[in-house]
């Protein structure tokens, strides 16, 4: 409930301050944006049913994150996402955490901003693909040895996300956004020795605050 009242606001915003303008230049074409901040990663994780207890449940992480932008025209872009690399708690009810995971997720997206070169506030919207590397997948409790060889696929979904920048003036800029992506993956590993697949889908929320620099 928390993140769609999140993303509602947002896209509230967004509509409400398309006319808002300023003297300050903001996003033109040709411009890149370099942005780097806080970046959130909350999944919202389910599963098959793991052994007979339960789904997996995944934590929160929060890394440094990059944004990489740049302005097709006044008001289109593309922007890939990469961050620092996300580290995992893997848990079963019942057990606790039983595992760590970290991963990759870049994710390129095409944006539409709202407004024009002279707003000073550019909401915008847009939607992508989104890849995730899983690695250094391990057992933190194997349970007494019947746990072994983890390891996750990777992932290709699509992405969506919401933003808001503010301009300071015609080179610095503060930024928040919300992301969605879809993240699927194949839990694979041992049990007594027996090849154990478990179907597990991650789609987290990805909340970001951030500063950034138009070049």
């Amino acid at each position: 409930m928390m993140n769609k009242k999140i993303v509602s606001s947002m896209i509230a915003t967004a509509l409400l301050t398309t006319g808002f303008t300023s003297s300050v230049l903001a996003h033109q074409a040709g411009d890149i944006i370099v942005r780097a901040g806080a970046v959130v990663v909350a999944p919202n994780e389910s599963s098959q049913d793991v052994l007979g207890l339960g789904e997996f449940s995944v934590d929160d992480n929060t890394q440094l994150g990059l944004n990489f932008g740049y302005m097709i025209t006044d008001n289109i872009g593309i922007e890939l996402l990469a961050a620092t690399p996300f580290s995992h708690d893997v848990s079963l009810d019942g057990v606790g955490k039983i595992a760590e995971t970290k991963h990759l997720p870049p994710t390129l997206v095409a944006q539409y901003y709202f407004g024009d070169a002279n707003s000073k506030l550019r909401p915008y919207v847009g939607a992508g693909v989104n890849f995730t590397n899983f690695f250094d997948n391990e057992f933190t409790n194997d349970l007494n040895g019947a746990l072994t060889d983890l390891s996750m696929t990777n992932s290709w979904g699509v992405a969506a996300q919401v933003g808001l920048d503010y301009q300071i003036n015609d080179s610095w800029l503060v930024n928040a956004s919300v992301w969605y992506a879809q993240i699927s993956t194949d839990v694979k590993f041992n049990f007594n020795g027996d090849a154990q697949k478990v179907e597990t889908d991650i789609d987290p929320w990805v909340y970001m605050v951030s500063v950034g620099y138009t070049f």
